[in-house]
């Protein structure tokens, strides 16, 4: 990974998550800044990763080749429009993690044309299992598209999307979509417990199956998901039953309605900012 000077606008945990894995894989911490109003965010930081900190923002970015954006969406527009304009910014990078924000609209909120990059991480990310979807327009360099995919690989997974509007794909699938796993999980452990079994056990009965049946996919690249769903599935028996109860609910349809959803609220979410 190429080594450059990074300064984070933000200390929330996905920015803990990024420089934690940074630090892991031996990124020199003195090349990290990270900027929050919280004392005792960065004074942990600090003490966790031995990076720089600072509650200036304008001496963050002056410090940086690389700003990461973490702050809250609704916050956006106030933290980067009080960047100091005396800062040359056209040579700095800027990665956002702000959900609902188009390329386009950071780019008014900085003042100028700069080289963006867009990014969706999701909360699994805090273990490094994260998934993040990726987006950057004809203004950046393949170079810059490097550096971000490798910093965000930190946390998790990579995916580039060649058109923005299919960052609200990406929120869909990757970004709200632990959500849906978690409801499914619940939903499960209830009937569990209807059943008679105690909690932790309910609980860890529909946790471990989960765990396992993601790493059955992870481990097998090459087959398709309805072949695996195939190869547990014996004609006749209790799985095709089960299976055959939530075909009959049109489980397929729910989905595809969660997911579409999550689309058309992303896409309003962009108009408020």
């Amino acid at each position: 990974m190429q080594h450059r000077k990074i300064a984070f606008i933000g200390a929330g945990n996905m920015t803990k998550s990024i420089i934690g894995g940074l630090i892991k894989n031996a990124y020199p911490a003195e090349l990290i800044i990270a900027s929050n109003p919280s004392v005792a965010k960065l004074d942990a930081l600090k003490a966790e990763c031995g990076i720089n900190i600072t509650q200036d923002n304008n001496q963050a970015i002056e410090f940086a080749q690389v700003i990461v954006l973490a702050v809250k969406p609704q916050l956006m527009e106030h933290v980067s429009g009080a960047f100091d304009k005396a800062i040359d910014l056209s040579d700095k990078l800027f990665v956002s993690i702000a959900a609902g924000i188009t390329t386009t609209r950071l780019k008014e909120m900085l003042g100028g044309d700069y080289a963006v990059i867009r990014t969706m991480p999701n909360t699994p990310s805090a273990l490094a299992l994260g998934m993040t979807g990726l987006f950057a327009d004809a203004k950046v360099q393949d170079t810059d598209k490097e550096f971000a995919g490798n910093l965000l690989t930190q946390v998790g997974k990579i995916a580039w999307v060649n058109e923005e509007p299919m960052m609200d794909g990406v929120i869909a699938a990757a970004g709200s979509s632990p959500a849906y796993f978690f409801l499914f999980l619940e939903a499960m452990e209830k009937e569990a417990i209807a059943m008679g079994f105690e909690k932790p056990t309910a609980r860890l009965l529909v946790q471990q199956a989960m765990l396992g049946a993601a790493e059955m996919v992870c481990h097998n690249p090459d087959l398709e998901l309805s072949e695996l769903r195939t190869q547990v599935t014996s004609k006749g028996g209790t799985t095709a039953k089960a299976v055959e109860a939530l075909q009959d609910q049109g489980l397929e349809q729910i989905i595809a309605k969660a997911m579409q959803a999550a689309v058309k609220r992303a896409e309003e979410m962009s108009l408020q900012f």
